[in-house]
């Protein structure tokens, strides 16, 4: 069986002790769920663990965004602009205080 191989992982902690996580592997094979054969979980949350927000393609529910106390569908287009959109929303939650 062929595993997962993993092209990124990497943990950054903020001065005020939020964290940001983002972790991608590329699948032996392509799935419904996971069309482009990429595997991600990119979180941001508080140092208390509450999460602000989340990108991820968990089986069965597929490219899904959460932000705060919402949940989203996402339309994966490449690993780079998923990076983006994750960045940019963490940059608009520290900009307005969240």
């Amino acid at each position: 069986m062929v595993e997962a191989e993993l092209l990124y992982r990497e943990k950054y902690v903020y001065f005020d002790g939020n964290i940001r996580e983002m972790v991608l592997w590329k699948l032996p094979n392509s799935t419904i769920d996971r069309p482009d054969g990429i595997k991600y979980r990119l979180y941001y949350g508080t140092r208390d663990g509450i999460c602000l927000v989340r990108y991820d393609n968990e089986s069965g529910k597929g490219d899904h965004r959460h932000c705060l106390d919402s949940e989203k569908p996402y339309r994966f287009e490449s690993i780079e602009k998923l990076v983006s959109d994750f960045l940019t929303d963490i940059e608009r939650l520290r900009r307005d205080g969240t």
